[in-house]
């Protein structure tokens, strides 16, 4: 299966099953920027249950920019908030401090556009993983794709509705088993088992 996907931040668990099964990986890098996607957020489980952490991005003055043209605003703290935020849900997860300085690393450095930042989670989880992908990137906007298996979809998580199998989470006592998170949550709660499970799942 060879398949076509957004660059999203710290991508969920249903891009990494894809990333997975796949044969090829091919990154969208001509659409337009879209608003409330995970393009610049992702879905973490808190001591209180799911939360969002984004990142605040500079608006353009243009009504249609380029995703691969958006800048981070770096003025607010956000980097210090995210790591912050990260450590609550995860200090007590078996594998956080296992992963811990790769993840950090990438808090300390300042991303100028979204897109570097979100390639760059990309490869930091892929190397935690263990794993390596075949990975090419578009050229020009196609709205419908021949030849690759079109998962740009997954980006907007109202409309990835896929139901994946229960791994123990840090909180699950409090709030139950939470669907689909970022892969962070995957990767501190079961390590490299972590490829093992995403092989596992249904897409």
């Amino acid at each position: 299966m060879n398949i076509l996907l957004h660059p999203t931040y710290f991508p969920s668990i249903s891009h990494f099953t894809a990333m997975v099964k796949a044969d090829s990986i091919t990154f969208e890098m001509e659409d337009n920027f879209q608003k409330q996607t995970n393009r610049n957020r992702m879905y973490i489980y808190s001591p209180n249950g799911i939360q969002m952490l984004n990142i605040p991005i500079k608006h353009s003055k243009t009504a249609h920019q380029k995703f691969k043209d958006v800048r981070i605003e770096n003025d607010f703290d956000w980097r210090k908030n995210h790591f912050k935020s990260l450590e609550a849900a995860y200090r007590t997860s078996p594998f956080f401090e296992y992963f811990e300085d790769d993840i950090r690393a990438l808090f300390e450095k300042k991303h100028e556009f979204m897109m570097d930042l979100n390639f760059q989670t990309i490869e930091v989880v892929t190397e935690c993983l263990g794993v390596k992908f075949d990975i090419e990137k578009t050229t020009e906007y196609f709205h419908e794709v021949e030849g690759l298996t079109d998962f740009r979809h997954l980006a907007n998580g109202k409309k990835d509705t896929l139901v994946f199998e229960p791994y123990t989470q840090v909180f699950d006592d409090k709030h139950g088993f939470i669907n689909n998170l970022s892969i962070l949550d995957l990767l501190f709660n079961e390590g490299r088992y972590a490829v093992d499970y995403l092989k596992k799942q249904s897409l």
